[in-house]
């Protein structure tokens, strides 16, 4: 009997050391995955947001940053359970066919025009959206789009079609890239061409080399986005709870406040949806 007492002791460690390592790998595997645009990651947003959520809910995000169409098709696959996009037609679809919940106006930015300083297109200065790409079409100067089925290529194309312009993607003048805003951005700066931005990626962007920021402040150019929960009726291995979690705190006041306090260079980059969190609430 006395030598099954240390095997016994031994036993009794190993199951207890046991349990607290699955409470241990319980806590760490709470997480959600978030499909996202990649606009509001390569702005550094989810970098500041994130840690102050955890910190709240012991919840982590994953976030997967493609463009808005790859995200709805991504989420559509049940991928994700939490997508934050900017193509509202898109997402009132994804609704409207049971993919997602609800969707909530999250937050707005705005997009811009950008091109090189010397502006062969003399479009810098303008607000008219409309004028500005009559004009770029007109001179033919080199223009890059997205071409990737985002948010911002579903942006651009609206534009253009308002315009009355439809510019053929075999057009020597009118490049699609085919790639993320940042390397769109690159292609662009690369062949002293025009391109469609966010601001809030504009602003963070490092390598703008001589380019400028030449058209701004047209109504049509706001930049909405909304936020969605994946639904778990259509698909039942969705984090629907910790999801919804991180919904409603980024709906809160405090959520809506971290939003609009988040800032590169000291500019604001994102202007929450709800009037209080402007006030500071």
């Amino acid at each position: 009997m006395r030598a099954r007492k240390p095997t016994l002791v031994l036993a009794l460690l190993l199951l207890i050391l046991t349990a607290l390592a699955g409470q241990t790998a319980t806590a760490a595997d709470r997480f959600i995955i978030l499909q996202s645009t990649t606009s509001t990651e390569n702005s550094g947003l989810y970098g500041y947001l994130l840690p102050l959520f955890r910190a709240k809910s012991g919840i982590e995000v994953r976030v997967v940053a493609v463009g808005t169409g790859q995200a709805l098709r991504n989420a559509r696959n049940g991928d994700g359970d939490v997508l934050i996009v900017h193509a509202r037609a898109a997402e009132d679809a994804f609704v409207a066919d049971g993919h997602g919940v609800t969707r909530h106006d999250l937050m707005a930015n705005d997009f811009v025009i950008v091109g090189p300083a010397d502006d062969p297109a003399g479009i810098s200065g303008l607000t008219d959206t409309n004028s500005a790409l009559r004009r770029l079409a007109g001179s033919a100067a080199p223009f890059v789009s997205r071409g990737d089925d985002s948010g911002t290529h579903k942006k651009e194309r609206a534009l253009w079609m308002a315009a009355g312009i439809a510019p053929a993607p075999d057009a020597s003048w009118y490049r699609e890239a085919g790639s993320g805003m940042g390397a769109t951005l690159n292609i662009a700066i690369g062949m002293d061409a025009y391109t469609l931005v966010d601001r809030a990626t504009w602003l963070s962007f490092g390598n703008r080399q001589d380019h400028r920021l030449l058209v701004e402040g047209d109504p049509a150019l706001q930049n909405p986005y909304g936020v969605i929960l994946v639904n778990p009726a259509r698909h039942p291995g969705i984090r629907a709870v910790d999801g919804q979690t991180f919904i409603d705190w980024l709906l809160s006041p405090t959520g809506q406040a971290a939003i609009a306090a988040f800032r590169v260079n000291g500019k604001q980059l994102f202007f929450p949806a709800r009037s209080q969190a402007r006030a500071g609430e």
